[in-house]
């Protein structure tokens, strides 16, 4: 693979690249700044771009994909692509619809992982990978009791490969990720530099993850950055993580991850700084028999 990118095994024997581009934007952001942005991603070494149709700019990501596959840059088999399938399209005769929507604005015949976006169920997700319109599927935001359901269902087919949560150094998902890695389902990292530019996403009342002292200390004991510590933190953990920047400076910066390695006092040390602090807290689904977040894990 064309890349210094490092990969982590899923449970039918695929792999995933363990750094991921994240490219959710804010409605304010100029659309073409996606395109810019994943070809400068693809450029510095990324391989796993990390989308859903929720965000409403894949024909500019598939844009990128697309234009470096076609000067040489990359063949579609090094590119790892993760979409996800929106609440509104959880009836099973509109999973596909969805799923072939966001093909068609991407341009691409396949996608490498499809995730739940919200919790719901997976028959119809089933069905996208037996069509070959995914290599795999997966689930976002599901807790412990959420994930048992599914892989507890009889006759399951293909089980998640993966779970994708928020987790940071202020939300660490232990738990959750001691059992993901028991039932082989790998846990993917959101927010992983927290999320506190997203205003209406976000309480501003929260502390800003990057700020912290401790992490602002190791940085300069390691001579990068406090978001690299971050994104290294979660490798060493055995998370796939996903790094979300716009500027060229951070993106090729993020790449840096895989140049260093944390000790394991200092893995120790970040472990303590768990607040369960959640960034995005899904308020609008409080109330819906799905909401993962009432449960401790």
């Amino acid at each position: 693979m064309n890349s210094k990118q490092q990969t982590v095994r899923l449970s039918d024997g695929h792999f995933i690249p363990v750094l991921g581009f994240g490219t959710y934007a804010t409605p304010e952001e100029p659309k073409t700044k996606v395109t810019e942005a994943t070809k400068i991603a693809i450029d510095a070494g990324f391989r796993h771009i990390d989308s859903a149709s929720m965000y409403q700019n894949e024909e500019e990501i598939g844009l990128a994909i697309r234009s470096k596959i076609a000067e040489g840059t990359v063949k579609r088999e090094h590119i790892f692509y993760t979409s996800k399938l929106w609440c509104t399209f959880h009836r099973p005769e509109l999973v596909q619809f969805c799923l072939e929507q966001s093909l068609k604005k991407l341009q691409l015949d396949y996608v490498d992982l499809y995730l739940i976006h919200f919790p719901v169920s997976l028959k119809a997700m089933e069905k996208c990978k037996d069509a070959g319109l995914t290599k795999f599927i997966g689930v976002s935001n599901f807790n412990r009791r959420q994930l048992e359901m599914i892989l507890n269902k009889p006759g399951l087919k293909h089980k998640p490969v993966c779970n994708q949560v928020e987790c940071h150094p202020y939300l660490n998902q232990r738990k959750l990720l001691d059992f993901c890695k028991s039932k082989d389902i790998v846990l993917v990292a959101y927010s992983a530099l927290g999320s506190h530019r997203e205003k209406t996403w976000v309480d501003s009342n929260l502390p800003i993850l990057l700020d912290d002292p401790v992490l602002g200390s190791m940085a300069k004991k390691y001579k990068r950055t406090p978001a690299l510590i971050a994104l290294r933190y979660q490798l060493q953990r055995g998370v796939v993580v996903l790094a979300k920047s716009f500027t060229e400076k951070r993106i090729k910066e993020n790449m840096q991850v895989f140049e260093f390695q944390l000790t394991s006092e200092d893995m120790k040390v970040l472990d303590g700084l768990n607040k369960n602090i959640r960034y995005i807290s899904g308020d609008g689904f409080k109330g819906h028999p799905g909401f993962p977040f009432s449960d401790e894990y």
